[in-house]
């Protein structure tokens, strides 16, 4: 009887509530992560980690809401979790502000007490900024590239315009300004960072 008495209340916590949170969390990474993330990014293996991380906080969060776990105390307690992962891969400064977008979606769809209507507003809120944001609509995304530059006579200050020229045609990105790094007169190179737009190549 106790097994059957556990099945059941496993069955109750699985409820209408659990598939409909589970599929307005599973549409926002849909939208996020495969028409945001990955045209931007191109990286396909994050996916499935992104995924994957958000599928397994939203499930386990949900079970342990059960015994009155707090949004605070799960937030802590995937917080250790995100550390550790974020301690084995050389992730850049985006993919882990993806990777905590993902674990606060995945908890907001399974702790909070608001409504379908108010999480799917809340989740297209995080969606809509993070297009803005990442997707060149709001703001531009500045890259930059360390070079070694062996022309030295060209990083001086009067030469700035033909250096910006000189890297523009080597590179083929609309570089649109330079700082110069470390120099080394005995090989005659200097190290160059180079700054452009994010999808701007010379034309």
């Amino acid at each position: 009887m106790t097994d059957a008495a556990s099945s059941i209340e496993l069955f109750d916590k699985l409820s209408d509530k659990f598939f409909w949170r589970l599929v307005i969390d599973f549409a926002t990474m849909v939208i996020m992560l495969r028409f945001i993330y990955f045209p931007i990014h191109k990286k396909k293996d994050y996916l499935f980690t992104f995924f994957l991380f958000n599928l397994i906080i939203f499930i386990i969060t949900y079970l342990l809401n059960k015994v009155d776990m707090s949004m605070g105390a799960a937030f802590g307690l995937f917080a250790v979790f995100s550390i550790l992962r974020l301690r084995t891969e050389g992730l850049t400064s985006k993919d882990m502000t993806y990777l905590f977008v993902v674990i606060a979606v995945g908890l907001i769809a399974a702790v909070s007490k608001t409504s379908y209507f108010e999480l799917c507003i809340i989740n297209l809120i995080i969606v809509a900024v993070t297009f803005a944001l990442d997707g060149n609509w709001l703001m531009k995304n500045e890259m930059v590239h360390n070079i070694q530059y062996e022309n030295i006579d060209m990083i001086k200050p009067e030469n700035y315009q033909a250096l910006l020229s000189d890297l523009r045609k080597r590179t083929g990105l609309n570089i649109h300004r330079v700082s110069i790094g470390k120099i080394d007169f005995l090989r005659d190179v200097a190290t160059v960072k180079a700054y452009y737009y994010e999808g701007k190549h010379k034309s």
